[in-house]
């Protein structure tokens, strides 16, 4: 490769508005980068890399719900199953992690929610309309909180429901994905 495909982006400290080419730098800089506030950048080596399913780089996530708050923990999990924490991301593509949320039931809702938050649902028949609070819903089928909310804040598309099958939740400790090697995570590391 030639130096007719390295530029000048800066000279003397100034951002340079009209990029020229630099190919008189073989005279003055043989193999530098840097000399004499001079920065030499190789056009062809900033190419952006778009991810797709076969690029992406999947790990499983375990996250341990107990003592967390539900929005927030749903927001920082879909964030992950989303694939925004990587530098890969692709907003159109499958790019992020399988995340597994274990002790489900150990969720918590601040303020009056438990008794206040309705989750609405129709069963398809006339007069099928059907109500229950977080804590009934929290007392029979406590993972079902953490998928709802999480679901909620992921793309409404087909994308969305791919990216909704990579969580998997489950109540108590224990799951049943040892054959995948999860990694603890943190969530207070995520920002």
């Amino acid at each position: 490769m030639g130096l007719e495909n390295y530029k000048i982006i800066f000279f003397n400290g100034f951002f340079v508005n009209k990029i020229k080419r630099c190919t008189f730098a073989a005279q003055f800089w043989e193999n530098s980068i840097l000399t004499k506030n001079k920065i030499i950048v190789d056009t062809l080596s900033y190419r952006t890399i778009s991810g797709n399913k076969e690029t992406a780089n999947k790990k499983w996530l375990l996250v341990d719900a107990e003592g967390q708050t539900l929005g927030r923990l749903a927001s920082k999990v879909a964030f992950l199953i989303r694939g925004k924490h990587k530098t890969n991301f692709t907003p159109h593509a499958d790019c992020g992690d399988n995340v597994i949320v274990v002790n489900a039931e150990k969720i918590v809702l601040t303020g009056n929610k438990m008794e206040a938050k309705e989750y609405i649902r129709h069963t398809g028949y006339p007069g099928g309309q059907r109500v229950l609070t977080a804590r009934q819903i929290l007392e029979k089928h406590p993972e079902r909180l953490i998928e709802k909310a999480v679901k909620g804040m992921l793309p409404k598309n087909k994308l969305g429901n791919a990216l909704y099958r990579n969580l998997k939740v489950c109540v108590g400790a224990e799951h049943n994905h040892d054959a995948q090697k999860p990694e603890a995570i943190n969530l207070d590391s995520i920002n």
